[in-house]
């Protein structure tokens, strides 16, 4: 669509570079592909440093602040969206003549790995930072907080020379995963080098700590607000003259802002009069909206309104997606007159091909299409994400299935990005996708949406062991047909079901059925259909059959890469499964079948690399975490390690607490807690007696963080924390932290 008779085209380039820096250029290399094996494919886009036109005002104080030798290695940029956080910080890289990383956040960084995964794509950009960082990003086994930030920290402080990483719009970042990512980081910053957070609110780390030790450079809206003459020199360059009356009035409306100045100057040249321009303006976002609408949207054709309104729905815009969004062809013409008006578009690559609106331009838009054509909304999303599925980018093209309510479209390309996801470990991103999902199926059944439901609902397990069988059968029934992972994996939630039913013959046959049709593509589900088999020939004597289908389920794991190097130290070929569900499970089944054949030293080594990822059995998938535990403890009473056992069984206890009707797991555990009445003995202190919540301590023992602060992420008192370290201590045989650590390292309890 070329749009005719424009009247962006009265504003002519050289003018329109004199804003703020509202449209920005590219100043640095697009980074370059980064090799197999990494935690996630970058958005070039997101690792851009924008650059400043000619012409644009200078923040020259503003910026000698910022560049002063003594300044905070953390600085803080908070003020409302167009302020010219952005632009001032685009200016200091410019002009301060050191090395900058830029990471761009948006709301697909509300996941640790993901975000942490930019912040190193783009200090490697600056300098190569080595691969053990992105290996630990990758890794399943790896803890954010006991392994990927310290790397990470690390890798910035061997820079060869000061850099100033740049994290805007972190007001997006509300996971308190990724705040606490960020506040680490902003612990280990090098001398010299600074790290930066610019947003529209709150910033993510403890800027009461970081105020009182000196170290935070704050710059708010007072110090962003244009002066006078900068104000003047925005409006002179954007082409607008006013008097000095009108000029005064305009500034105290705007009380200095950026945007509300340069948005009365678009439409004083869209023919707007000057004294009502300068009488239209206050400081708040609703009133500029309404100005925004009736001062210049409907001064725009027809055809203007709507290629502004409707490509308002994308996230970043380039003439091929905008034609296939809005069923037209010429959007390349009219991009490039939007950018060449200067109409708050900001180019997002040196070959002017990709743009995105500015924030604030483009809630206004959003909102106005809202009021005029709120059901063209879903169809344009739709479109997107079609555009983007066919273009390669399966998760961009998610979240705007997501974002138009399309089920049954999100859970298909969901099936595709599962196994993508799952490997690098990346599960907030994927309960966000599977919780979306969820309600979704409830509340339009008739969508594709119910499947995925009854399947979620299946592993979860919430409403006991009979409905897991019923929802089970469902997803199997409504998959039925169709290919890809979900067939395998609804058939092991099938045969579990049966076998917790109490019919361990039909549980053995879905099971059966599940291994020949998954191979490692249904991931963990693989190794569990093999150790769940392995369980039920142990029960019939088979012990052959069992070590072998034990054998084949870590194998299954391992080939799954869920599974990963550098963890020899436990004299087993890994022993880190960290982020499986399948990985205690497993463990457990090999430690039973290396009691059977009387190697004891292997059955050892197998429970304590079940310590390791003990954790993650939690309620989330509750018959796993009741079997798995049940199974170790077995094997810890057959070790004489009874103090281990209760401490197992005091878990289960609090999992049925939760989830009571989980079928023939109640009466094995009522036998094992018959069993451990009548033992005694067992040193109370010894590795094995860690509790689930000293072992996820382990990791923050192994960062910078105190007491109180460890307190403050794990959301518990210091009394507490001090309390369970304490107990570490007493369990491990040492007297202090730095030999926990090496302690734990050495038995395989942490990564090294």
């Amino acid at each position: 669509m070329v749009v005719a008779g424009h009247p962006f085209r009265t504003m002519p380039p050289a003018e329109s570079a004199g804003t703020l820096g509202l449209v920005t250029d590219i100043g640095q290399m697009i980074p370059a592909p980064r090799a197999a094996g990494r935690a996630l494919e970058p958005v070039p886009s997101k690792l851009l440093r924008p650059a400043t036109r000619p012409g644009t005002v200078a923040r020259v104080p503003l910026i000698e602040r910022l560049a002063h030798d003594d300044a905070g290695p953390v600085v803080s940029v908070v003020a409302p969206a167009g302020y010219g956080k952005t632009t001032l910080l685009a200016q200091w890289a410019e002009r301060n003549g050191r090395a900058f990383a830029w990471v761009s956040a948006d709301e697909g960084d509300n996941d640790p790995r993901v975000l942490l995964s930019y912040i190193a794509e783009a200090l490697d950009a600056v300098e190569p930072i080595g691969e053990r960082v992105f290996a630990a990003l990758a890794s399943p086994q790896s803890s954010v907080a006991g392994s990927v930030i310290p790397r990470l920290a690390a890798a910035f402080r061997s820079m060869s020379a000061p850099v100033v990483l740049v994290l805007d719009d972190v007001h997006v970042l509300r996971k308190g995963e990724c705040r606490a990512a960020v506040s680490a980081l902003a612990d280990h910053v090098p001398a010299g080098s600074r790290l930066v957070l610019a947003g529209r609110s709150g910033m993510p780390v403890r800027v009461a700590r970081l105020r009182a030790e000196g170290r935070l450079l704050e710059v708010g809206p007072d110090d962003l607000a244009l002066t006078t003459e900068e104000a003047s020199a925005l409006l002179h360059r954007a082409g607008v003259r006013l008097g000095g009356d009108a000029f005064a009035r305009l500034f105290r409306r705007t009380e200095g802002w950026a945007a509300g100045l340069y948005l009365a100057a678009l439409s004083v040249r869209a023919g707007v009069p000057v004294e009502k321009a300068a009488d239209a303006f206050s400081g708040s976002d609703r009133f500029v909206s309404e100005y925004l609408r009736s001062e210049l949207l409907e001064r725009l054709s027809d055809d203007q309104r709507r290629f502004l309104t409707r490509t308002a729905v994308l996230e970043r815009m380039t003439e091929r997606l905008c034609d296939s969004v809005l069923g037209a062809t010429g959007s390349g013409a009219v991009l490039e007159e939007l950018a060449a008006a200067n109409m708050l578009l900001v180019p997002l690559d040196r070959s002017g091909r990709w743009f995105r609106y500015h924030h604030l331009f483009r809630d206004m838009l959003l909102a106005e299409l809202d009021r005029r054509e709120p059901d063209r909304i879903p169809e344009l999303r739709r479109r997107a994400a079609d555009w983007h599925a066919g273009n390669g980018s399966p998760e961009d093209a998610l979240e705007y299935a997501l974002a138009a309510g399309d089920a049954d479209r999100a859970a298909r390309l969901v099936e595709g990005l599962w196994n993508r996801v799952l490997a690098p470990s990346r599960e907030a991103t994927l309960r966000r996708w599977i919780h979306w999902l969820d309600q979704q199926g409830t509340r339009f059944p008739e969508f594709r949406g119910r499947a995925w439901a009854a399947l979620f609902r299946a592993e979860l397990c919430r409403n006991g062991i009979g409905q897991m069988r019923a929802d089970a059968d469902e997803a199997a029934l409504l998959f039925a047909g169709t290919d890809g992972f979900v067939v395998p994996v609804s058939a092991t939630l099938q045969g579990i079901a049966r076998v917790l039913s109490g019919d361990g013959e039909a549980g053995d046959a879905y099971l059966r059925d599940a291994v020949a049709a998954g191979g490692t593509g249904s991931g963990p589900h693989h190794a569990i259909a093999l150790a769940e088999r392995s369980l039920l020939a142990m029960a019939r004597g088979d012990h052959a059959a069992a070590e072998d289908l034990a054998g084949r389920a870590r194998a299954a794991l391992d080939q799954a890469g869920l599974d990963r190097a550098g963890l020899d130290r436990a004299g087993l070929d890994g022993s880190g499964l960290e982020e499986s569900i399948a990985a205690p499970l497993v463990h457990a089944v090999q430690a039973r079948t290396a009691l059977h054949r009387g190697d004891l030293p292997a059955a050892r080594e197998h429970v304590a690399a079940a310590q390791r990822v003990r954790p993650w059995l939690s309620t989330t998938v509750p018959f796993i975490a009741v079997q798995a535990r049940i199974e170790l403890a077995r094997v810890h009473l057959a070790l004489a390690d009874v103090p281990a056992a209760r401490i197992l069984m005091d878990e289960i206890d609090e999992v049925f607490k939760l989830r009571p009707d989980l079928g023939t797991l109640a009466a094995e555990a009522e036998s094992l807690r018959a069993r451990l009445s009548t033992r005694r003995g067992g040193a109370e202190h010894g590795p094995s007696r860690l509790t689930v919540a000293e072992l996820r301590l382990l990791p923050l023992l192994a960062t910078h963080l105190m007491v109180p602060e460890i307190a403050d992420e794990v959301h518990l008192s210091p009394h507490t924390i001090r309390a369970q370290v304490q107990s570490i201590y007493r369990k491990l045989g040492t007297t202090s932290r730095s030999k926990a650590v090496a302690r734990a390292r050495e038995l395989g309890l942490l990564d090294s």
